[in-house]
């Protein structure tokens, strides 16, 4: 329990306190509306369908605050900057903000699911109540009406109509029903082309659909102002519920039963969320500045297994390790972004990116540069960035150990790549003392991006006489046996056939119990920074390991789990 803490007691910490937030909301105004004296009428006519309607709209309303957050880049981008004078804990949770956007709008979803189903039985109701199928008290309060038709209880004032058309009729005409209908629409396609089958393969049906969420908020902030939930109002003399509700014939007629008046609540939606909005199109228009600036190609680079690199110069630019940027190419899309992780140091005067085929746009951006003639500058490119992730935490640890999958690796090359500068300049600066480095890849080919890199930081170690510094696995998860039988050939030779590194490939994927516990067994008294940049599966399998190898007596081994999140 001890060790799952280390790893998860903050992030539980945080979802407990949003967890408790919604439970709060949702009970005080349930108990609001079904208990309040205001909304005895309402309550007559609706049943506990008002109450089960109006919690969930209060808990919408929390969630809808916070649904844009978590993807104002550079907002996260500015406090994980303002806490670095903070623990590595904290600036953690910030690299879950996906993680967190998501868990939101499934309770958006929920709530919605829940608040939708509840208006549907008051239309029904209050239709019913309309047409005198209930009692008479029911009948009395849906003819309530005044010479303005301001103080009445019932919305559905049409009684001209077939009444099996009403509800349908109510839904499209009046400014609550026609902008749920609308809001409900945008949030199902939002929902369902979030779907990881959809993101992965159809990215752009993913990125268009997501946009809807200008209509969903531009109705959001307009839904309450059809004011159809109506609570009882003050009158002189006062209407005396208890003995007036079962005498509807002397409204009006008695003093002790005047006519009861009712009239909408005041929208509260639109301030809940004017804030977010304000500081999204903050971000957008931030965003815009940003494509607006010049970027200049340095060298335009394809390597195997159709990955292109990139180096980008752009006037102005800075970045640490591990960050990312998003990339815009007018000429496949005016409006898509794509995010990249950087494989350049800061050290040096460029940025450059490589970027994997994986879908319609990735694909058109190779082909372009493809048939670009030798020495050719590329199409216009907009950069947004650059934006941290937890790899930029890395040289906050003594030791670390870091785990790629194929282009996962890509963050680690930038990382390895600092390490090389700061050596090379005897940076005093570097805290770091160990740095284990494992790469897993399904082909031979995927070895060639990086492998140089890795020749030149072997050489500089050993020059150095620190070839204890970096440990480094490479991984070939797929082979044929033709490969196979030249290996076998060759396996006596002093560097590896398939990288030409004095390190041999391993075959087949790591035994993670075998390799943390060699971790923990070489570095007894340490903290050790596990970053991952691969996929879901292979992250559950690591902060499993990072829990199980830790140890709660701080003065042993702690594995701390770090993942990057686009």
């Amino acid at each position: 329990m001890g060790n799952w803490i280390i790893n998860n007691g903050l992030t539980s910490f945080i979802l407990v306190v949003w967890m408790g937030i919604n439970t709060f909301l949702f009970v005080w105004f349930y108990l609001f509306y079904d208990l309040g004296d205001q909304f005895f009428y309402t309550r007559h006519l609706l049943g506990s369908a008002l109450a089960w309607a109006r919690a969930p709209a209060a808990v919408l309303n929390f969630n809808c605050l916070l649904i844009l957050l978590p993807v104002c880049r550079n907002l996260l981008s500015l406090f994980r900057g303002s806490f670095m004078c903070c623990g590595r804990t904290m600036r953690k949770q910030l690299d879950k903000n996906l993680s967190f956007h998501k868990l939101v709008a499934y309770m958006i979803a929920l709530m919605t699911a829940v608040h939708m189903i509840a208006h549907l039985l008051n239309v029904e109701w209050y239709n019913n109540s309309r047409q005198g199928v209930y009692d008479t008290l029911s009948t009395a309060l849906s003819n309530l009406e005044d010479t303005d038709n301001t103080t009445y209880l019932n919305p559905i004032r049409t009684t001209d109509l077939d009444p099996q058309q009403i509800p349908t009729y109510f839904a499209f005409t009046t400014i609550a029903g026609l902008t749920g209908v609308i809001i409900t629409l945008a949030l199902i396609l939002i929902i369902t082309s979030s779907m990881e089958v959809i993101r992965r393969s159809y990215f752009e049906v993913f990125w268009y659909t997501h946009h809807l969420f200008i209509i969903f908020f531009a109705g959001l902030v307009f839904h309450g102002a059809g004011r159809i939930v109506r609570s009882q109002q003050k009158t002189d003399p006062p209407h005396n519920t208890t003995f007036c509700k079962d005498h509807p014939e002397d409204w009006g007629r008695i003093p002790e039963c005047p006519i009861p008046q009712f009239a909408g609540g005041f929208p509260q939606t639109w301030m809940w969320v004017i804030g977010p909005m304000v500081l999204y199109l903050c971000e957008r228009l931030l965003r815009f500045i940003r494509y607006m600036q010049t970027v200049r190609y340095r060298k335009i680079v394809m390597r195997p297994s159709k990955v292109l690199e990139l180096q980008l110069v752009k006037n102005g630019f800075k970045m640490e390790v591990g960050q990312y940027v998003f990339i815009n190419c007018p000429a496949i899309s005016q409006l898509e972004w794509h995010p990249f992780t950087m494989t350049s140091a800061p050290e040096e005067d460029f940025f450059s990116i490589h970027i994997r085929s994986a879908g319609d746009w990735t694909d058109k951006l190779i082909d372009i540069m493809q048939k670009l003639p030798e020495g050719a500058q590329g199409p216009k490119m907009g950069v947004d960035g650059p934006f941290g992730t937890a790899s930029e935490d890395v040289f906050d640890y003594e030791v670390s150990m870091l785990v790629g999958a194929g282009i996962g690796v890509t963050p680690f090359a930038s990382i390895l790549k600092s390490i090389w500068y700061k050596f090379k300049e005897s940076n005093p600066k570097l805290r770091t003392r160990k740095i284990y480095f494992y790469w897993l890849c399904r082909e031979t080919h995927a070895f060639e991006w990086f492998a140089d890199l890795l020749q030149v930081l072997e050489k500089e170690m050993e020059e150095r006489g620190m070839g204890d510094f970096l440990t480094y696995k490479l991984y070939l998860t797929g082979w044929d046996q033709v490969h196979a039988d030249h290996v076998k050939v060759r396996f006596d030779q002093d560097t590896d056939v398939v990288t030409g590194l004095k390190q041999k490939t391993h075959y087949g994927r790591p035994i993670w119990d075998k390799e943390f516990e060699q971790v923990r067994k070489e570095n007894p008294t340490s903290v050790v920074g596990t970053f991952l940049c691969g996929p879901e599966a292979l992250a559950k399998v690591l902060e499993k390991k990072c829990a199980k190898y830790s140890d709660v007596d701080p003065r042993k081994t702690k594995f701390y789990f770090n993942k990057e999140n686009f």
